[in-house]
């Protein structure tokens, strides 16, 4: 028989940090911070909650470093948790991750996208629509949400160079658009340093009133996390990436600082010039056009908006790219569709676990709103990183008793490719995901507990493709 065709190592380490740049810099930076002002009325916690995200970011990637050196295959996070707890956990990640993780990004971020077409004199809001049926609407926002998650699906199908060039583009522009935003608007004047202050207090935007303080914080840095996550996304498409022992780590480290202190400048120029009264009252959160607006007029606006609109696509195209090859993954393994562990024969892509992926991403677009998206999202996603530090502690544990070797079967030494700071660092890491977690919960339940049961309907999805060997269309 032939050889059946593979997945090719073809990312270096510059394509691997711009994953991780790229997809986490999308819509976020643009929008959650005037969500996040409508709860947190205090400009120190405000600042503060970005800061700490990143923290515990960096300490989550720290952790990741070491699993993607240990296992450097297609899936990532997927492969990390069936090693450490079986192949039910992986499952219930992987599934979670279809159902609304990674498409749910998907769908916000394309959301996101048709919004900041306004900004250009496109008329693609939310509130813009085009169909009503009792409760069921349909607006402009989704309509070209949609259509840009079909295309770059297209693209992605073509090879995975393809997408990576996308990628290293959009990546690039968007870091130049938002770091030249930040020192215009510090260097304008029009700001007010007294807009810092107070760096500490309890006080509560609108949307936080009768929640209480913690509640609202965590509900807060929520969005932030939204705006963080996808951090783990390069762990994805581990098998296309050279030297994978190496440049894995190194891609989630540096990706991960860049992308913090970006965010954090983005987020102190925005304060700049607006209080946290007047960035939480934003129309469409859209706080950066705002920004704009201010400094450089109507030209401003229009200029950010295309700035945004191309970060936004690039954060869009590393989603896409990176979250088939789960799909893939689980596939190949027997617990999904069969056909998404097919691999294309000449363009060497997981395309069939693409237009899957696809296929689900527009359904959620066309389902809900952009800041619930952003809160079913986030407590489902950071409730399963926080998992996947703990299986480090476990696969530590069990090394003392099974030799590691390396994807070619070579032994692997125990002091390799370590966690620096082990086990302080993995644990503050789970101990900020642990409290937030649970104010996240405690603040917006209702959505929390739509996450909880989401993950739940894996259960009988697993014993189903168990059952059935995944014989399935």
């Amino acid at each position: 028989m032939a050889q059946s065709p593979s997945l090719q190592r073809s990312l270096g380490v510059f394509s691997a940090s711009t994953i991780i740049i790229g997809s986490m810099i999308g819509s976020g930076i643009f929008i959650a911070p005037s969500i996040m002002a409508g709860l947190v009325a205090t400009p120190g916690v405000y600042l503060g909650l970005w800061i700490l995200g990143g923290a515990l970011t960096l300490l989550g990637a720290l952790a990741y470093g070491e699993l993607c050196a240990r296992m450097p295959r297609a899936g990532g996070q997927y492969v990390f948790l069936r090693e450490a707890f079986g192949p039910m956990v992986g499952f219930l990640y992987g599934w979670t991750l279809f159902l609304i993780i990674q498409t749910g990004f998907n769908a916000a971020v394309a959301i996101a996208f048709a919004k900041f077409l306004q900004g250009v004199g496109i008329a693609t809001g939310e509130a813009d629509l085009v169909l009503v049926l009792g409760p069921l609407t349909i607006s402009r926002a989704q309509i070209v949400a949609v259509a840009v998650i079909a295309l770059l699906t297209a693209v992605n199908c073509r090879g995975v160079r393809e997408g990576a060039f996308v990628q290293n583009l959009f990546t690039v522009l968007k870091i130049c658009a938002v770091v030249l935003l930040a020192a215009i608007a510090f260097a304008s004047g029009k700001g007010d340093a007294k807009n810092f202050l107070p760096l500490v207090g309890t006080a509560l935007g609108p949307a936080g009133l009768g929640l209480g303080f913690l509640s609202a914080a965590g509900v807060a840095i929520s969005k932030a996390l939204f705006a963080y996550d996808a951090w783990n996304s390069v762990t994805f498409v581990a098998e296309e990436i050279r030297e994978p022992e190496r440049n894995l780590p190194r891609a989630l480290l540096w990706g991960t600082v860049i992308t913090t202190l970006t965010y954090v400048a983005a987020c102190a120029a925005y304060l700049y010039i607006l209080p946290l009264t007047r960035m939480g009252a934003v129309a469409e959160n859209r706080v950066a056009a705002e920004v704009a607006g201010i400094l450089m007029g109507r030209a401003g606006v229009i200029a950010v908006s295309i700035a945004i609109l191309i970060s936004t696509f690039g954060c869009e195209n590393g989603l896409i790219l990176s979250g088939a090859r789960v799909l893939y993954a689980m596939a190949r393994d027997g617990l999904f569709f069969r056909g998404c562990a097919r691999i294309h024969p000449t363009l060497h892509t997981p395309a069939a676990a693409l237009v899957v992926q696809g296929i689900w991403s527009a359904v959620l677009a066309l389902s809900g709103s952009y800041s619930r998206l952003l809160t079913y999202v986030t407590f489902a996603s950071l409730s399963f990183n926080a998992l996947t530090v703990v299986g480090l502690f476990v696969l530590r544990r069990r090394e003392v008793h099974v030799q590691r070797v390396d994807p070619e079967g070579r032994p692997v030494s125990s002091d390799s490719y370590r966690t620096w700071g082990y086990p302080l660092t993995p644990a503050l890491y789970l101990l900020g995901a642990g409290f937030f977690i649970l104010y996240i919960l405690i603040g917006d339940p209702v959505a929390s507990l739509i996450g909880i049961s989401l993950v739940a309907a894996g259960f009988p999805a697993y014993a189903l493709f168990r059952r059935r060997g995944a014989d399935l269309p």
